[in-house]
């Protein structure tokens, strides 16, 4: 790999000492880092600066990257992968937040980066869900995908909601609870696991259903092929609107009667690794810390 992005907040002071301390290490082994030209004067300012350093629009970054380095917690990853999987570039998370469960490395875990070089790295393909929010009409009012989860609730107010689950046009079954979570394997181990879902191999092909708080003692979560054709529909009549939340960033209006189909996306998120150990390995380190 030679063209290396690195994406971080450079606001923060100790993210951006890291990632200058990534990309000398990256330059040692004959890299050069792409960097997103906002950052440049607060490089500057930090006396880092290198000739292997290239500075361009963000989006170039992302389009000329061989593969994309972010140093952050799991929400940065999301984010990251929002831009890197409609341009199949592959994703190495150094954690530098919580949990990390996504991330590949600690920030102590720098040297192991020579292994980019040497071939010495996996690709952990993950899959995606496609999600259309259509009105009561059947016209599409907004798109997205995610590499987590899309979330149907109430919003900040913790309320009950009534809504209905729909697989291939066939009702599955209404739910009154606080919300619905649909989720691919990887977002199995986010908010899904913490409402009580099950947690799923990322190499499994499903999509998991979770209610949030159910208001019933026979709402379980539910496990569907991927290629399933899911609608949720809003039959709320106490609220005015609900929301949808794709992968914790992006929000949607649910008016009544408006549905949210969710099917598995064309796209993929590639991850980097290049430690020892699989899924149930890094489940256990993480959850457990």
């Amino acid at each position: 790999m030679k063209n290396i992005a690195l994406i971080t907040n450079f606001n923060i002071y100790d993210k951006a000492a890291a990632a200058l301390d990534v990309a000398e290490e990256l330059v040692h082994h004959g890299a050069q880092i792409l960097l997103a030209s906002i950052n440049k004067d607060r490089i500057f300012r930090m006396r880092r600066n290198r000739r292997e350093y290239v500075y361009l629009p963000i989006d170039e970054v992302y389009k000329s990257a061989d593969c994309i380095i972010v140093l952050g917690g799991d929400g940065s990853l999301l984010d990251a992968a929002r831009r890197a999987a409609p341009l199949k570039k592959p994703l190495l998370g150094i954690n530098m937040g919580r949990l990390g469960y996504m991330t590949e490395l600690e920030i102590t875990e720098i040297p192991l980066l020579s292994r980019l070089f040497s071939g010495e790295y996996t690709l952990d393909k993950r899959s995606m869900l496609q999600i259309q929010v259509k009105n009561q009409n059947g016209a599409v009012k907004a798109e997205s995908f995610a590499l987590n989860d899309a979330v149907i609730s109430n919003g900040s107010v913790s309320r009950i909601v009534d809504i209905e689950l729909y697989e291939s046009g066939e009702m599955v079954t209404p739910y009154r609870a606080d919300g619905l979570i649909v989720s691919t394997p990887t977002g199995s181990t986010a908010y899904s696991m913490s409402a009580g879902g099950s947690i799923a191999d990322p190499q499994l092909n499903c999509i998991c259903v979770t209610p949030v708080c159910p208001h019933s003692l026979t709402a379980r979560p539910i496990i569907f092929r991927d290629d399933a054709q899911l609608e949720i529909k809003n039959v709320c009549q106490r609220e005015k609107m609900l929301y949808l939340t794709v992968d914790g960033r992006i929000n949607f209006e649910l008016y009544r009667g408006d549905v949210v189909r969710v099917t598995r996306s064309d796209m993929i998120t590639s991850l980097i690794r290049i430690r020892q150990g699989g899924f149930y390995s890094r489940l256990q380190h993480k959850m457990n810390s």
